[in-house]
């Protein structure tokens, strides 16, 4: 059967999160759709084989295996499947290409494993396929679970560890900021990986990054499975440097593009202008806080104080931070609050927007007529520089501005 007369489909649940049909659609022209089971309704779809092949997620990795016919080697091994193919005489046979995948995720931390202590959060079916490669790499992984041998109250067992790979659900979306435990404890720690794409950095890479270690989160594992998957249902093989690609064309499609500078220097103006460009949605947090409170922000900090109006703030940070794909204008006092630089970089990419004073508005900004842009300057330029991915120096050109913009973050 030729790629164009195929029917993929991936099955699972939740399946709204999933990125999979539009990687699949940069590997292969086959027909790619979703279908979300309940664990009841396995057996009458396998009966009915209505489809070419299959992706399996959560929570059927491992239910699928009685309905195939024959399982890969890696497959049954590992004793879960996420990638079934229907031969031309109707049979099913299994493969694992997590395995493949997380191979290569893990190549691309850039650290030696050997000999050494990997902690695998959780013990399902990805974390039996994380084993597995890191068995195969002469590592030596220990499993964490929340009442093996090895558990969340014994950590400090494991104090030597220097990979830990998150294979869990927590700090995933829609329940972003957990995280399944503290690196603190952790003093050769040399990588982290959480499978988790989404949110792009989940609470435990966030501290990752904090702790300067080096970090990645699980999309490249995702494209990289997805490849080896569309080359069992194609019988044709894709260059691996097409994993690469395809992840970094998600990456810039789907992470926010946060603004952040001085008060009237031009968020709102640009950001419009920005995501009318990219064609990209766009959030005015100054004007959502306004909708949300039915009130102006002067009303709010007349009747609930600066602290007030930061916590109403930090809300609706938290809130717009989830999303994906926009272009978000904040307003210029965000960094003052530390919790906010998570909200928005779990997501996102940061932009310091940066001009002379002298060209900074400030009619109608109480904060900024309370104390002189040359005050408020010294006191956040760091907290901009720290919040921030790149830094823009504005011009008096709207149009050269946005161009500024997009050579800095695409």
């Amino acid at each position: 059967m030729k790629p164009n007369d195929l029917h993929i489909k991936l099955i699972g649940k939740p399946l709204g999160h999933s990125y999979s049909k539009e990687i699949h659609a940069h590997l292969a022209p086959y027909r790619y759709s979703l279908q979300e089971l309940e664990r009841d309704e396995l057996e009458s779809f396998f009966t009915e084989r209505d489809f070419d092949g299959l992706n399996v997620t959560i929570p059927y990795k491992e239910a699928v295996i009685p309905y195939l016919t024959r399982l890969s080697n890696t497959a049954a091994t590992i004793g879960a499947v996420n990638t079934v193919v229907k031969e031309p005489d109707g049979t099913l046979t299994g493969y694992n290409t997590d395995y493949p995948g997380f191979l290569d995720l893990f190549f691309s931390l850039g650290i030696a494993i050997k000999d050494k202590k990997a902690l695998v959060l959780g013990s399902g079916g990805a974390s039996k396929t994380v084993v597995a490669v890191l068995k195969d790499l002469k590592a030596n992984p220990v499993v964490i679970s929340r009442r093996g041998e090895n558990n969340y109250q014994n950590l400090d067992r494991h104090t030597d560890a220097a990979l830990i790979v998150n294979t869990t659900p927590v700090g995933m979306y829609p329940n972003n900021g957990n995280a399944p435990l503290s690196l603190e404890g952790f003093p050769r720690l040399e990588g982290v990986l959480d499978l988790i794409y989404n949110p792009a950095r989940t609470a435990l890479l966030l501290e990752a990054e904090a702790r300067g270690i080096p970090c990645k989160n699980g999309l490249l594992m995702l494209v990289a499975q997805a490849r080896s998957a569309a080359e069992h249902f194609t019988k044709v093989l894709i260059p691996r440097k097409r994993s690469g690609e395809i992840e970094g064309l998600l990456k810039k499609q789907t992470e926010n593009i946060i603004l952040i500078g001085m008060p009237g220097v031009g968020k709102t103006t640009l950001g419009k202008a920005l995501a009318e460009c990219l064609n990209r949605p766009f959030v005015d947090t100054d004007a959502l806080i306004e909708k949300q409170a039915g009130m102006t922000i002067p009303d709010i900090l007349q009747r609930e104080g600066e602290r007030g109006f930061r916590a109403r703030e930090s809300e609706v940070l938290k809130t717009v931070g989830r999303g994906k794909g926009q272009v978000i204008a904040t307003g210029g006092g965000c960094v003052t609050i530390e919790e906010n630089y998570a909200h928005l970089h779990q997501n996102g990419r940061i932009v310091f927007l940066n001009a002379p004073l002298c060209r900074l508005a400030t009619e109608g900004r109480p904060l900024s007529q309370a104390r002189t842009p040359e005050a408020l300057y010294r006191e956040r330029e760091p907290l901009y520089r720290r919040f921030s991915d790149v830094s823009v120096a504005l011009t008096e050109d709207k149009e050269k501005n946005i161009s500024l913009i997009k050579e800095a973050i695409l």
